[in-house]
Formats: structure tokens, C-alpha cells, sequence
């Protein structure tokens, strides 16, 4: 793309077609509140002079992942082996984009069929779409696809599922005016999710392991919800965990979401990531997003194919089951690299390592005078309450390098009695080392 600049008189016509006396006109609607006086940047520099400029304000962040790491709640730091970056840093991988001519894109159609193969194996569903945007997105358009297919309109949200997930589900359901019942946060996962159910309930979303860490049985669940025309939508945030645990399929989850991030992707800052999305081979044509299949041609020989499209982009905007235009097609291909690299049996050493490390690591911190371990059965993550505001001690933490954890405040900011909750992930990027100075550290922070 060419770079074309403006002479002060191209952008005086521009201006008086639109009847702007002057460029900061444009943003008379912008919030002052909003503008970000501290990023004062000159309005004309050299390449030299803008570098030197950006590299100071780059130093004044600190590396996150330099010192004892124990963030998670729904991004997750774990060892991506550097030969997924350097396959999908290949220019026929970097620069394709969406398939608009699907047959003549055949590397592109494989790599998504064996996302979609991988992604279905580890859920326990018959079959999986070639991505989406992220989980929370993953999770709302599982509850539209309810309403589809069970002609009802409420949606029932598990009082552990990860906040950002319900509030996104929330807007899309209410846009439509249908009516969504989340439960109580209930940090031992003892809720009656059933009692919610009633004739006008569509679907059923519950997380596993859920926000605090606690790995739910879903086989009741799903009967009750089976008997009663609901489907049950299980939310995974931490795909790394279907290593070690049964498969939301195995305990009869009609459809499965959930993040992808743990598998090939770094943090990366919040993103992009990368959306799973399973379910049942009957429910197949209401699902959201597309389909790669594999065939044979002529002659005989294997090819891929686009099976299904039921996206706005292929088919007019009324017939299609979602908006979704795109997929995180690069992050599926850095998932599948990594998920390839590691076979069934690398996946399965990998979660138990990530089991170890939350074991050690829930054990050191349950020794801390006035900590409590709220959480029984975990995979790499649980839930601690503290004598204090679990803020404030994250704080003191990160002073002494330590990333302890994310505060309930963080993710509830108006329960208070969230506030002394601190969610901590355990990864097998966690040392022996990393373990012995967050318990100091959070001792001193609690002195």
C-alpha cells in the first residue's frame, strides 16, 4: 500500500467539503476525559527522531513475564515452542487472508481442517468450525445459536462463568430483547443451575474449569437439561485443560466454546485470539462461522474443500447464523502447529505439568498465615481469600516482581465481597523458584 501525503491545501479542500474549520474539529465528540494528555507526541519528526521517541516511552513498561508469572483467568502463559512461530512467520501462511476462491486455497483449507479435526477430538464433539474471533464472542454466539434451534429466548449463566464472557453474551442476547438470568458468584460451584430452567429457557452456559478454578461434572447437568428441550453450552477458557480432564462431549454439553490461547499463542497483550466452537453433528447447519471438508477430486486425489458457509459474506446477510466475517485464521494455524508438535501424548504431559505446578503452588500459598485456598478441585487454577483487599496485596507483588494473580476486584468491581479474592494460574512456565518467592512475598505483603 502506498503511502500518499497531503499538502496543506489537499487538506483545506478536504476540510471546507465537510465544513470543519480545522482537523481538531473531527474529534469534537471525543471526551476530553478520553484524550491521553500524557502521549504528547510532536507533529513532525524524522524516522530517527520518532524512534528515539517511541523507545523511550517502550522503556517505560516493564516486562511481564521477566519475573514469577501466576496470572490466568482466562489468558494464559505457557512455553509455545519456537517452530510455531517460524512456520507461521512463512509469507504463504502470514499474508493469505480469508479464502474468497476456497478451491484454488488448498494449504489454507488444510491447516483449517485439521484445526476443526484437532478442536473436536479435545471437546468430545462430532464436529468444530474453522474458529472464531475469541471465546467471549465464541460464547455469545452459542447462546444465539440456542435460540435458533430451540426457538426460545432465555439464557441461563452460571454465576462462575469468567465475567467478560457473560457481559459479551449479555449484549447480544438483550440486543434482541430476550432475557438472560445469571446465577449468584458462587466460589465453590454449588449452584442449582436446574432450578433456573424453565419453558423459555434456550440454553444452559456454564464454565469448566470455571473462573475460580473449580472443575465441574456436567453429567447431571446435561441429562436434566436433555429432558427439558435446553441445550447445554460448556465454556472452556483453558483449552490446556482437556489434556488431563474429561471432555465437556464426554459429559454431554451440546455445544462447547471456548479460548484457544494456551495452544501455540503467546499473551500477547490481549490478543488476537483465537475462538473454539464445537457441538453435535444434528445441529451441524445452525452453527456459526464455516466449515473445511476433505474430499476427493476427478482424478482421484484428496482435496479440501469449504463444506459449509453460513457466514454474511457468502450467503445473503438474512439467511446467515452470525455476523462473523472472518476467522482468526493465523492463530488457528500457530494452535494447530503447536497441537501437532505435541501429539495426544505431548498434550498429556504438558496438562499434568501444569497440574504440578498449581499443587505446589496452592499448597505454598495455603501455608501463608491468613490465606485460605477456596478452591478443592483444580486444574492450573484456583481461588485464594485474603485477610485483605486482594488488590492491594497484587500491588505489593508486583513491587517485589512477582505477578501474583488477578484480583476479584479486577473482574467484579462492584461485589465487595469479591475484593479479597485473588484467582492465581499456575503454568508449566512456573518454577520451584517462582513458587518459593511469591509465598515470601505475599507473607510480607500480608505482615
Amino acid at each position: 500500500m502506498r503511502y500518499l501525503p497531503l499538502s496543506g491545501a489537499d487538506r483545506r479542500q478536504m476540510l471546507d467539503a465537510i465544513g470543519a474549520k480545522t482537523i481538531d474539529d473531527l474529534y469534537g465528540d471525543v471526551p476530553k476525559a478520553a484524550l491521553n494528555a500524557a502521549i504528547n507526541l510532536p507533529a513532525h519528526k524524522g524516522e530517527l527522531e520518532v524512534e528515539r521517541i517511541m523507545g523511550a516511552m517502550a522503556a517505560k513498561n516493564r516486562a511481564a513475564g521477566a519475573g514469577p508469572f501466576f496470572v490466568g483467568a482466562g489468558a494464559y502463559k505457557h512455553h509455545v515452542p519456537a517452530t510455531v512461530d517460524h512456520i507461521i512467520q512463512r509469507s504463504e501462511f502470514l499474508t493469505s487472508y480469508t479464502p474468497y476462491q476456497p478451491e484454488i486455497a488448498q494449504g489454507t483449507l488444510q491447516y483449517l481442517f485439521e484445526f476443526q479435526s484437532q478442536v473436536a477430538a479435545l471437546t468430545g464433539m462430532d464436529v468444530a468450525n474453522a474458529s472464531m474471533y475469541d471465546g467471549s464472542t465464541a460464547c455469545a454466539e452459542a447462546a444465539l445459536m440456542a435460540r435458533r434451534v430451540t426457538k426460545r429466548g432465555k439464557v441461563v449463566l452460571s454465576g462462575a462463568l469468567h465475567p467478560h464472557y457473560a457481559a459479551v453474551t449479555r449484549t447480544n442476547v438483550e440486543l434482541l430483547g430476550d432475557e438472560v438470568v445469571q446465577m449468584p458468584i458462587d466460589t465453590g460451584a454449588l449452584e442449582d443451575l436446574c432450578a433456573a430452567i424453565d419453558k423459555e429457557t434456550s440454553c444452559v452456559i456454564v464454565q469448566t474449569p470455571d473462573v475460580f478454578g473449580n472443575l465441574r461434572d456436567l453429567t447431571a447437568l446435561a441429562k436434566d437439561c436433555q429432558s427439558k428441550g435446553v441445550l447445554l453450552v460448556a465454556v472452556v477458557t483453558e483449552v490446556m485443560s482437556l489434556g488431563a480432564v474429561k471432555s465437556p462431549g464426554e459429559m454431554g454439553a451440546d455445544i462447547v466454546v471456548g479460548e484457544g490461547q494456551s495452544i501455540g499463542n503467546g499473551l500477547n497483550f490481549g490478543g488476537p485470539y483465537v475462538g473454539l466452537f464445537a457441538t453435535r453433528e444434528k445441529l451441524l447447519r445452525q452453527t456459526p462461522g464455516r466449515y473445511c471438508g476433505m474430499t476427493v477430486d476427478a482424478d482421484g486425489k484428496r482435496g479440501f474443500v469449504l463444506t459449509l458457509s453460513t457466514r454474511e459474506q457468502h450467503i445473503r446477510r438474512d439467511k446467515a447464523t452470525s455476523n462473523i466475517c472472518t476467522n482468526s485464521g493465523l492463530c488457528a494455524l500457530a494452535f494447530t502447529v503447536h497441537m501437532t508438535l505435541l501429539g495426544e501424548a505431548g498434550l498429556r504431559r504438558v496438562a499434568m505439568l501444569n497440574h504440578e505446578a498449581a499443587c505446589k503452588t496452592a499448597d505454598a500459598l495455603a501455608n501463608v498465615q491468613g490465606v485460605k485456598l477456596l478452591t478443592k478441585n483444580f486444574f492450573n487454577e484456583f481461588t485464594l481469600r485474603l485477610p485483605k483487599n486482594a488488590t492491594g496485596v497484587v500491588e505489593k507483588l508486583a513491587s517485589d516482581g512477582v505477578l501474583g494473580g488477578v484480583p476479584g476486584e479486577r473482574l467484579w468491581p462492584h461485589d465487595k465481597d469479591a475484593h479479597d479474592l485473588l484467582i492465581v494460574a499456575a503454568t508449566e512456565c512456573v518454577s520451584d523458584a517462582d513458587v518459593d518467592a511469591y509465598s515470601k512475598s505475599l507473607a510480607k505483603a500480608l505482615a
